[in-house]
């Protein structure tokens, strides 16, 4: 059952409340400016309109908590819970959320400019519209995460790129076992969205490890590689954002194909 706690809270008033209390508690418009929330258990909590400017939330559980429109500018928020919470137009800009989980979170909207989002996990994150002006976003884990209309995003977006330009070498495990190594010249488009997989236009086969040739047909009908050929898929995707789409798909290393 949630606590609804009607009149404007303090930063001190949380203080003498039980830690266990605030678990769905109804925090709406609280005034929790520099409050020590380090480790609290606001799981469900909803902090709608509060604020939390330059609170100490690191490791706190706000898994599902409702943050919309708060004011988490300069908030300390390193390893905190944030899996499915709704931060939609939320203030976080300057914000420290390294290693903060946000997977599947609501950003939408939400001012993110000079956050340091170093190694965080915005799996599945929704960050439509989202200012990333100046935001760190290395190491961060945007897998299946929506940038489309996000704000200023090209810089935070080129830090999480791992291809570069002209020819590159590259791996591929196909399903019979074989390793191939392949050479993707500097004239074929190449991408990828935030995982490691990475897709090509078109392909070069240098050689064949474990197999005369190497079969594949996840999608669509057979595809040989043999070592001196060069291997085109039916089409090609432009939308870098689709990882799984028409294209050759490989790895930058050795290590990441044999492991896959």
């Amino acid at each position: 059952m949630a606590i609804e706690i009607k009149h404007r809270i303090t930063a001190a008033t949380i203080m003498r409340l039980d830690a266990d209390t605030l678990r769905y508690a109804d925090l709406r418009d609280a005034n929790l400016w520099g409050a020590n929330l380090r480790g609290a258990d606001l799981w469900g909590a909803n902090l709608r309109d509060a604020n939390l400017c330059s609170a100490d939330l690191r490791g706190a559980d706000l898994r599902g908590a409702n943050l919309r429109d708060a004011n988490l500018w300069g908030a300390n928020l390193w390893g905190a819970n944030l899996r499915g919470a709704n931060l939609r137009d939320a203030n976080l800009c300057s914000a420290d959320l390294r290693g903060a989980d946000l997977w599947g979170a609501n950003l939408r909207g939400a001012n993110l400019r000079s956050a340091n989002l170093c190694s965080a996990d915005l799996r599945g994150a929704d960050l439509w519209g989202a200012n990333l002006r100046g935001a760190d976003l290395w190491g961060a884990n945007l897998w299946g995460a929506n940038l489309r209309g996000a704000k200023n995003a090209d810089f935070a977006i080129a830090a999480t790129r791992i291809l570069p330009d002209g020819d590159l070498i590259g791996w591929k495990k196909c399903l019979n076992g074989a390793l191939v190594k392949l050479r993707i010249p500097a004239a074929a488009k190449r991408s990828h969205a935030f995982g490691r997989k990475c897709r090509a236009e078109y392909v070069e086969v240098l050689e064949v490890i474990g197999a005369d040739v190497g079969v594949t047909h996840t999608h669509g009908p057979q595809t040989e590689y043999r070592a001196g050929k060069t291997v085109r898929p039916d089409s090609w995707d432009d939308d870098w954002m689709n990882e799984c789409s028409h294209c050759i798909h490989f790895f930058i290393t050795r290590a990441e194909a044999e492991a896959y």
